[in-house]
Formats: structure tokens, sequence, C-alpha cells
């Protein structure tokens, strides 16, 4: 007889990442990508310029306003919002046939964006990332070099906004160091895989009713037990 082994979901998790400008999301997922294993970053498009050092294709896809209201109307993004007077969205094939993959998908996007998403992925997974201080995410600002004064003051006269959404996300991360905010989003990521409904049982399951029903071990066949709460186990 064929064993098998309990493994995660055949699909995907959808794992969204929202914080304050400047609190290090871009850092995060590049160091969870480094880390993390099955897991692919989602390249949103947006209409502004690209800062220094980023490239199209790599850190955004770069389009026009014209271009991003079109693809709008052609529902090509899974979620989009104008944040700052620029446009951003997250292209919605790629993040669908990552998924089907059963590859994890991380999202680096606003407030208003992962809150758009909540409604239409009800099993996303949400992490708010916050900065040890308010100094710190100042300093962080302007030390980038990336903004102007103006620009910079936008930025946080929002932060209370994004702040109060909190209560909505799953987890926090605090990013005082980014090898330890590394660490505690594996470890979001390795317990989101091991909750029982993302679990593939299946096999397993038939294995031990075979087992076990024939010799009389069972009365009742594992795949019609059910959890209270939650419904059968095997949906």
């Amino acid at each position: 007889m064929a064993t098998h082994k309990v493994s995660s979901s055949t699909y995907g998790m959808l794992v969204v990442l929202s914080g304050p400008s400047g609190v290090g999301k871009n850092t995060l997922v590049k160091k969870g990508l480094e880390t993390i294993d099955r897991v692919t970053y989602s390249i949103s498009a947006t209409t502004r310029q690209p800062r220094n050092g980023e490239k199209d294709g790599i850190d955004y896809f770069f389009i026009s306003k014209e271009d991003f209201k079109e693809r709008i109307q052609r529902d090509e993004f899974l979620e989009w919002a104008e944040v700052y007077g620029n446009f951003y969205g997250t292209p919605r094939t790629y993040v669908e046939s990552m998924l089907k993959k059963g590859i994890d998908v991380l999202l680096d996007i606003d407030t208003r964006g992962a809150a758009s998403i909540r409604k239409k992925v009800s099993n996303a997974i949400s992490v708010f990332v916050l900065p040890p201080t308010a100094d710190e995410l100042m300093n962080r600002l302007i030390g980038r070099g990336t903004d102007s004064k103006a620009v910079i003051s936008n930025r946080m006269s929002h932060v209370i906004d994004e702040i109060k959404s909190i209560p909505y996300y799953d987890y926090v991360i605090v990013n005082a160091d980014i090898t330890e905010a590394t660490e505690h989003l594996k470890a979001i990521i390795t317990a989101e895989r091991c909750k029982v409904e993302r679990a593939n049982l299946f096999g397993l399951f038939n294995e031990l009713e075979q087992k076990f029903m024939n010799g009389g071990g069972l009365s009742v066949p594992l795949s019609s037990m059910k959890d209270e709460k939650k419904g059968p186990i095997i949906l």
C-alpha cells in the first residue's frame, strides 16, 4: 500500500503586507523571498515615476494613467487604489496563476488595497508592519532621500489613519530589526501553512480509513468527521 505524507494545501496563500511609508516593507519582502520557500512577490503596477535604482518589471510595472484606467475597465487588477495622486494596482492574472501552483504570494499594498483584498479573498493573510518609534519612521523617510519635504509631510499626515486600520489585520510586525522582522514573517507563514483547513489530508485520511475501517478500528469514516465550527474537515 502506498504511503501518504501530510502536506500543505496545493493552493497557495495570499499574504498582504501594509504599513506606513518608510517602515521597511520592501526590504522585508526582499528578505522574505530570500529565506522562505515557496513564496513569490506580486509586482504592482503604478503610475508614479521610478525612484533612483528602481527598474520596470522588477520593482514595479511603471505605466501611464491612461493605460492604468484602461486596465481597470478590463478588470485586470485584483485591487487598485489612488495613493498620493498616483495609481497602484495588483495584476490579477499573475497572482491567480501562482496561487494555483501552490506558491504563496506576498503583496505590499496600502490599507485601502488590503481592505479590497479582504472582501475578494476571504482567506487572505494580512500583516501590518510598524516602525519601532515615530522618530525612527521620520528618519527613514528623510534618510532614503527620494521624496521632497512636502511629500514626506503628506505621507506622515496619513500615518494615524493607516494605524487605525490595524484591528482589521491578522498580525503585526514591529520592524526594529530587519532580521528579527523577517523571522516573524516566516513564523506567520509557517503557522498559517500548518492550519488544518490548509493541510492536504485527503490521501492520509483515505489510507487510515482503509487500514482501520477494514480492521474494525473505526466506526465512522474520517472523511465524514466534522468540526462543529468549521464544517467538514475535507472540503
